[in-house]
């Protein structure tokens, strides 16, 4: 069992780092509910972030569906939501109200800009949030524009596992307080963050300038590098004795490799690398380099990942409704975090769900009913 075993946890279903926040407490051993939408469908979505969660189907706008929300809420440990500010509590499903039923619950509030400020209101996706913390501009090849990281950096790594972190650090503090409290999580905020170790290199030494500083690709010992047959490998060689031995490995013999801190030379030490990555297929480079202190690792695909030694070895991936999925993370000496079930078709658990809220079969007939409840 996860070590959140015992932790009730509502979602109020949303789309990006809210599934990510809770599949992440889920995987952890939290019995969490997704709140979806009342739909048609009869399929399961195949959606990863989905997995592990119960669904129920509720009209969130009719007066019964929100009094559903809110007697779930009563015997919670958490809740979480995904909306622009303001929007749960015109449902009246906000703080307030959910505290009235439960002083306990810990709130979750997933937005891209916060709950307050002047962009709040605003509607963003991780690249507009991304883009205002600092974190946009120092991605990109030299003297090119801004690349999109995907949606790592804001959804998930600055999003729903901020909200995940919070939750949690705000779940422990209501066992010794007896009081819940809302939890803010900001992608704006998370996104900034992750950026800590990168406004204090700009305190001393970091270019204001894409692709021309030790982590952005500016460095010839820490990039990526096209191999004969189209792919690529990466290396991250910084320090000296693992520097070493890439040119070792990498039959480098001139001289002017020897200064490896020597900025000016960088651009013309990446092009002499590139050609000489360029002389063997990848799986020839791998045979060379890896499982060595160069610190190198071929650049694999999401179909490749999953086939590696090393992951299989770990059992990092796992395959779930003949869906291949990251395994849940992190692992624990004693707790073992567990995925049950893959996504769940909305409102297929809604019987389940009601009874262990202690609803009784006339009140979920009635709730069907007058359209409360799919």
């Amino acid at each position: 069992m996860g070590p959140l075993q015992g932790v009730k946890v509502i979602e109020l279903a949303g789309i990006g780092p809210g599934p990510f926040c809770g599949m992440m407490l889920s995987d952890m051993g939290a019995d969490v509910i997704r709140v979806d939408r009342i739909t048609s469908s009869t399929r399961a979505p195949r959606d990863i972030m989905q997995r592990n969660r119960k669904s129920i189907a509720v009209n969130l706008k009719s007066e019964e569906g929100r009094d559903v929300v809110l007697r779930m809420a009563e015997t919670a440990d958490a809740l979480f939501e995904g909306f622009r500010p303001g929007v749960t509590e015109r449902l009246g499903l906000g703080p307030d109200d959910c505290f009235a039923r439960n002083k306990k619950l810990v709130y979750g509030r997933m937005t891209g800009w916060g709950q307050e400020g002047p962009l709040a209101l605003a509607a963003g996706h991780d690249i507009n949030y991304i883009g205002l913390s600092g974190a946009l501009h120092a991605i990109g090849e030299p003297g090119g524009k801004p690349v999109p990281p995907l949606n790592l950096i804001g959804d998930f790594g600055g999003g729903g596992m901020l909200l995940a972190f919070g939750l949690v650090c705000a779940l422990l503090e209501a066992r010794r307080s007896g009081e819940g409290q809302v939890v803010d999580a900001a992608m704006i905020d998370g996104s900034a963050s992750l950026m800590a170790a990168f406004y204090s290199m700009a305190q001393h030494g970091f270019v204001n300038e894409r692709g021309a500083n030790l982590l952005d690709g500016g460095a010839h010992f820490y990039n990526t590098y096209e191999t004969r047959d189209g792919k690529y490998i990466c290396v991250g060689s910084i320090e000296p004795q693992f520097y070493e031995l890439l040119l070792r490995h990498a039959e480098v013999t001139d001289a002017k490799f020897r200064e490896q801190m020597n900025r000016e030379e960088w651009p013309s030490m990446r092009d002499e690398l590139a050609r000489i990555f360029k002389t063997k297929t990848r799986e020839e480079w791998c045979e060379v380099m890896e499982g060595t202190d160069i610190c190198f690792a071929p650049v694999l695909s999401v179909w490749e990942a999953p086939q590696h030694p090393h992951n299989t070895a770990r059992e990092s991936f796992i395959e779930l409704d003949g869906v291949t999925q990251p395994a849940p993370a992190p692992r624990f000496s004693r707790s073992r975090p567990d995925v049950r079930h893959g996504a769940r078709i909305p409102g297929q658990d809604a019987a389940e769900v009601l009874r262990s809220f202690r609803y009784s079969e006339e009140e979920i007939n009635e709730l069907r009913s007058c359209g409360a409840v799919g």
